[in-house]
């Protein structure tokens, strides 16, 4: 499978974007791996038992409906549905994937979230995606909280205005309302809460092959905006312990 067609099936360049998420007083955990090989939005355990040639263990989430449709934890298909191996796994790769790089990813997620939890009584989690330009035609920015369950609408209104004051077209939940990450961890009645943010491709990435556009630029500054405004404006949902 040549290189440019599985990163066409990555959140290409949403780490250019963010990498400054720290000046501004935020958290910043970030996946060196492609979600192509390794999607920590999905449950530890969400494979097709499609793709392997041994037994699996009673634990894996085989009824996934996600694994179902071959976007698991290891996707079976990349995009356009296209198939990604020619022959099927042994359990003990696919373990092994997910020891070395979801594990620690998520370790390092629960970490952050408790550290925040403990020094502010809330934690907020903007979990950042790309999506296709195809994908929501016309909108620059898809805000999921799951349908109003992974996150206190205060806190997506207040979104959705930044993004809305610094020209972006939004919306809420259509047509990504969240995957595992917000599913997971969003609590709000615990303090904890996540939204999935997906930005259009078509704004900052020549999507055939996977380069910046001229755009990006311009992109990358209205982005470290958001985060500073939001940054800023989010310390009225937290109460110092």
């Amino acid at each position: 499978m040549p290189q440019a067609f599985l990163r066409r099936s990555e959140d290409a360049y949403v780490d250019y974007l963010i990498e400054n998420a720290p000046d501004f007083g935020a958290y910043l955990i970030e996946a060196k791996f492609p979600r192509v090989f390794v999607d920590v939005n999905r449950g530890p355990w969400e494979l097709d038992p499609r793709m392997f040639a041994d037994r699996l263990p009673a634990f894996v989430d085989t009824a996934s409906k996600r694994a179902a449709a071959g976007l698991g934890v290891v996707p079976r298909v990349g995009v356009d549905g296209v198939q990604l191996y020619r022959k099927r796994f042994r359990f003990s790769e696919v373990r092994d994937r997910i020891t070395k790089y979801y594990m620690p990813y998520h370790a390092a997620m629960n970490g952050v979230i408790q550290s925040c939890r403990e020094k502010y009584g809330t934690a907020i989690v903007l979990d950042m995606h790309s999506m296709p330009d195809k994908s929501a035609p016309e909108v620059d920015i898809v805000v999921g909280d799951r349908q109003a369950t992974s996150c206190d609408p205060g806190i997506v209104d207040q979104v959705e205005a930044i993004m809305t004051g610094l020209g972006f077209v939004t919306v809420r939940n259509t047509p990504y309302a969240g995957g595992h990450t917000t599913e997971h961890y969003g609590r709000p009645d615990l303090g904890v809460h996540v939204l999935q943010i997906e930005i259009s491709r078509g704004l900052y990435l020549d999507e055939k092959r996977v380069v910046l556009t001229p755009r990006a630029r311009a992109l990358r500054q209205k982005i470290h905006q958001f985060i500073n405004k939001f940054s800023n404006n989010s310390a009225s949902f937290y109460s110092p312990s």
